[in-house]
């Protein structure tokens, strides 16, 4: 496909969308996306995900990627999870294996 044709088929496409978009009835497929909003973890839930996993405050921090003091002020709730780390804590929680599965930290399971 040459570089003109390729413009072409781009335009086609983009002027078909913008018709359906335009019109009463449209008739292009469309998707809803919904993200579920990161949530905010509170000190006794971060302690209770973290001792389910058998983990110890100093090993936990290493398998989340974060400092020990940084679990200690979670659990103390001094400060909260935010991003990344309560995306990976929400993981935990559903899914109890997690930590098996993803043994980013060697000898971390107790049990």
């Amino acid at each position: 496909m040459g570089k003109s044709s390729v413009y072409e088929s781009i335009m086609v496409g983009l002027n078909e969308a913008l018709e359906d978009a335009q019109s009463e009835k449209p008739v292009l497929k469309r998707n809803k996306v919904t993200v579920e909003p990161v949530k905010v973890f509170e000190a006794d839930e971060v302690k209770k995900i973290r001792t389910s996993t058998g983990m110890s405050q100093k090993i936990f921090a290493s398998y989340m990627g974060v400092s020990d003091k940084t679990v200690e002020a979670w659990e103390a709730g001094t400060n909260h999870p935010s991003g990344a780390a309560s995306r990976l804590l929400s993981m935990m929680e559903i899914d109890k294996d997690l930590i098996i599965k993803f043994p980013f930290v060697n000898n971390a399971i107790a049990k």
